[in-house]
């Protein structure tokens, strides 16, 4: 062999090998990253190429699979999308999946490593797909949708002693059908849409809470002995100057007897003066560590949805401090939040974690993983206090701004709220009721939160208990009735 010839095959040789070498690390080194590429439209025709599992409430799937003519052979479908998009979220081919469909999109498609038995695992075969059972209950989530009706806003109703989530509610709604095969026209429309319907208005936008969060005050004045009891005479002049400043600050109703009110007085009349003042004498530290146990400043707060955290906030002048005792300045929370702490004053002070996921389930129905079982308890405040608490809460049903509310056969306590919008409260104020209700005949009892963002109503008719109450009592009256 010449040596012209024996450098071309040793040339080609190592060709050979580092070809070798390349297709070796392509394939096991880098095989995995390449088939998992968003890129990779092999992955997304065999995640449509079965039926999903579903996501089911009451014992029915409100979702379910059509087959296509397309190379992605199956499509998600919904049942009454529009009433349960809150909770579902959606599954497209497209634009891919959010909240329950996109937590557990790997157990719905079948890819989840639970699903799969020993022998999958080895021939890499996917499994059939699992099912996610909720909490939810139809009839409370129905009456809180059509309570709502086309006001923009989100309810939210929560089992005190379970933790379990009975509705998720946010108007204005869309169907996530509308998105499954990837709708270019539907998605523009509703991403463009002002009132932002995939919004989800009950868990990830808070909001200021106004009075409603004079219940976490009034909390933190008992807790800490400030006063006595709901029935002590308060140290509240009214009107009632803001620290540093001229300002005064102004009650709803002038005529109310809210100068040096009970607590339960200043809850019964929503007195500013008495909660801003009480703010200022507890101090910013002791206020927010009250709201900190009650879940505010929260980051973490999964339902299994990561719900946005809802903020009292630091570094305040005593003036800022004493806005937060109304709920205004930076305060800020949404309808789970104040479902929250509705639930815990009338669990005698205990917040079990909320969740609206009972359980996962494989295709033969055996479940994986059971949350009802896996929940914590923890104490808000003193059992003393929340009986306190509770009692006052009725006085406001009872016989103050929150009479809407009132159920026959049921024990029922609440709060009203009305909170500023807009430089200078120049927008229409957003209304908000949270409440708790206890049947009178059986061991069944719900808390709620319903906050009304926009609504038809004149500016002067914008109230927690002309807009809010009614939806709180109308998701109340069918969580005792079941």
């Amino acid at each position: 062999m010449n040596k012209t010839i024996r450098r071309s095959a040793v040339f080609t040789l190592l060709l050979v090998l580092a070809l070798l070498v390349r297709a070796t690390w392509v394939q096991f080194y880098e095989g995995q990253a390449l088939a998992d590429d968003k890129d990779n439209r092999r992955n997304a025709i065999e995640q449509y190429a079965n039926p999903l599992g579903n996501i089911i409430v009451a014992g029915d799937a409100i979702t379910g699979s059509a087959e296509t003519t397309g190379d992605l052979k199956y499509k998600r479908t919904y049942t009454d999308g529009s009433l349960y998009a809150a909770v579902t979220g959606y599954s497209s081919q497209v634009y891919g999946a959010t909240q329950l469909e996109g937590i557990y999109q790997d157990l719905l498609d079948g890819t989840d490593l639970q699903l799969k038995t020993p022998l999958d695992t080895i021939t890499n075969k996917r499994a059939d797909p699992g099912d996610v059972v909720t909490t939810i209950d139809p009839d409370v989530q129905k009456a809180a949708y059509e309570a709502l009706g086309d006001k923009k806003g989100a309810a939210v109703a929560i089992d005190p002693t379970t933790g379990k989530i009975l509705a998720v509610v946010s108007t204005p709604s869309y169907d996530p059908s509308q998105l499954s095969a990837g709708d270019s026209d539907a998605w523009t429309k509703l991403t463009k849409d002002a009132d932002k319907p995939m919004t989800n208005r009950a868990l990830r936008q808070p909001l200021p809470p106004g009075s409603t969060f004079k219940l976490v005050v009034a909390a933190a004045a008992l807790e800490d002995g400030l006063y006595s009891d709901v029935d002590a005479k308060t140290d509240s002049p009214n009107p009632y100057t803001l620290p540093d400043t001229t300002t005064e600050l102004a009650n709803e109703n002038a005529s109310a007897p809210c100068e040096n009110a009970s607590i339960r007085v200043a809850l019964q009349y929503s007195c500013n003066n008495v909660f801003a003042k009480m703010a200022v004498d507890l101090g910013q530290d002791k206020l927010k560590a009250q709201a900190e146990k009650f879940g505010f400043n929260d980051e973490s707060q999964d339902v299994p949805v990561r719900a946005y955290t809802s903020v009292y906030p630091s570094d305040m002048d005593k003036s800022s401090t004493a806005l937060t005792g109304i709920g205004q300045f930076d305060v800020t929370a949404t309808p789970l939040q104040m479902a929250m702490v509705s639930a815990a004053i009338a669990n005698d002070g205990k917040l079990v974690t909320p969740h609206m996921v009972s359980q996962t389930s494989d295709s033969d129905g055996n479940v994986l993983t059971n949350y009802d079982d896996s929940t914590d308890t923890k104490e808000i405040v003193s059992s003393s206090t929340a009986e306190q608490l509770q009692s006052a809460m009725q006085t406001v049903v009872e016989d103050g701004t929150g009479t809407n509310a009132q159920i026959s056969g049921a024990t029922v306590g609440g709060k009203t709220g009305t909170a500023q919008h807009g430089e200078n409260n120049s927008q229409t104020p957003y209304a908000w009721f949270t409440s708790y209700a206890k049947s009178d005949s059986s061991d069944k009892e719900v808390a709620v939160a319903v906050l009304v963002e926009q609504s038809d109503a004149a500016r002067s008719e914008v109230s927690g208990n002309g807009l809010a109450a009614p939806v709180a009592k109308a998701m109340m009256q069918a969580a005792l009735k079941n």
